[in-house]
């Protein structure tokens, strides 16, 4: 089914006609590998930087024309630029053109436009982590519940398009349903608003997609999902300092970021990188969260530091931005997140979800003083 699929959406992109109105964009070898998965369609067409804002109709003709395709549901379409072979570095100087007079410097609000918000949601955190395997989805699930709890409206948005578990954490499964236009209505989990690429594609199924791809995939899930109204919406990152990271940090007015560490030195090295990333761009940073602090035994009650203890305090304290707090590794918080019942659901009353919730009112606060400052204007980042 797939393939026949596949096969009768290349054959309608056929029916559109390059850039130039010469030849067809499937012949020009204009487009990517169609990914088709339970009635999803997901391609990109490449189009050269420059005329990407002229060439806007182009995406809108294919998008239509696969929709028409028997079987398709939903297709999300973008437009992808690569650099000519020789181009921009590699051009050969020409005259030394006369220097232009000096112009006074200007400020930041100046330089770059304000980055435009999403409309109904008040704040947007992004969570964080410099490498997989700290509990960073985790952390993000029982965060959110916790400011739920803290009586906030919450969204979330699973932003790790590569290993995308926001679904299984919140027990959260189906498509979102189509309204009018392009908007998405996200489902939701525990009174939590979610949207995740979990919901497009099988949790089995690779996502072997670049940069280019993963932008627009983030772009859509962000603005074409009718948030409605909240207080916070939170952002599951994906581990590293890519793409996804550099795009929320350039489209996206974030109040702010959570690192998530481990208190061992490796992850810390990490975790250094991600928070140094986000202040480059300009992104507050909210505070660092010790996840899997200490280790709390189920039969004798004895608290055990098997990856060390204190160094994500240690590394806030020598940065200088504020430790939210520590996470024990207990059976329970795995437990319960595999079930898809996060200990602040499951256990509203223990111990560990006081330790999220504590988390939840420092980070809360920690935004309404960011928000009480001049608004920020975009970082201009520039790829040669």
């Amino acid at each position: 089914m797939t393939d026949t699929i596949k096969s009768a959406v290349m054959e309608r992109l056929r029916q559109i006609k390059g850039p130039d109105l010469e030849g067809d964009i499937v012949s020009l070898g204009l487009v990517s590998d169609v990914f088709v998965s339970d009635g999803r369609v997901v391609f990109s067409i490449t189009v050269p930087a420059e005329r990407a804002q002229e060439l806007e109709p182009l995406r809108l003709a294919a998008e239509k024309v696969v929709k028409e395709v028997d079987g398709v549901e939903t297709v999300m379409v973008a437009l992808t630029a690569e650099r000519a072979a020789g181009s921009a570095r590699n051009t050969p100087p020409q005259s030394a053109p006369k220097p232009a007079p000096q112009q006074p410097r200007r400020s930041a609000e100046e330089q770059a436009p304000a980055k435009p918000g999403v409309p109904g949601i008040k704040h947007i955190v992004a969570v964080a982590s410099g490498k997989g395997g700290v509990g960073k989805s985790t952390t993000t699930a029982n965060l959110a519940l916790a400011m739920a709890a803290l009586g906030k409206r919450v969204g979330v948005l699973d932003a790790d398009i590569y290993g995308p578990s926001v679904p299984r954490l919140f027990n959260v499964s189906g498509r979102p349903e189509a309204l009018s236009g392009r908007m998405l209505k996200p489902l939701e989990g525990y009174g939590i608003k979610v949207m995740s690429m979990g919901f497009m594609v099988e949790e089995e199924t690779p996502m072997i997609w670049r940069g280019p791809m993963v932008i627009s995939a983030l772009t859509q899930m962000l603005r074409e999902v009718a948030w409605g109204e909240l207080d916070v919406l939170v952002v599951d990152m994906p581990p590293g300092t890519g793409d996804a990271q550099l795009t929320m940090a350039q489209q996206v007015p974030l109040a702010g970021a959570v690192i998530v560490s481990t208190p061992q030195d490796l992850a810390l090295i990490d975790a250094r990188k991600g928070l140094n990333m986000f202040k480059r761009v300009d992104v507050p940073v909210l505070g660092i969260v010790e996840n899997m602090s200490y280790f709390m035994c189920p039969d004798c009650g004895g608290r055990h530091d098997i990856f060390g203890h204190g160094g994500a305090r240690a590394e806030a304290d020598r940065l200088d931005v504020p430790f939210l707090g520590e996470v024990p590794l207990t059976m329970k918080i795995r437990e319960t997140s595999d079930a898809g019942t996060p200990v602040v659901v499951s256990d509203p009353e223990g111990a560990v979800a006081g330790i999220y919730k504590d988390i939840a009112a420092k980070v809360l606060a920690s935004i309404e003083r960011e928000s009480a400052e001049p608004a920020r204007a975009a970082p201009k980042i520039v790829f040669d």
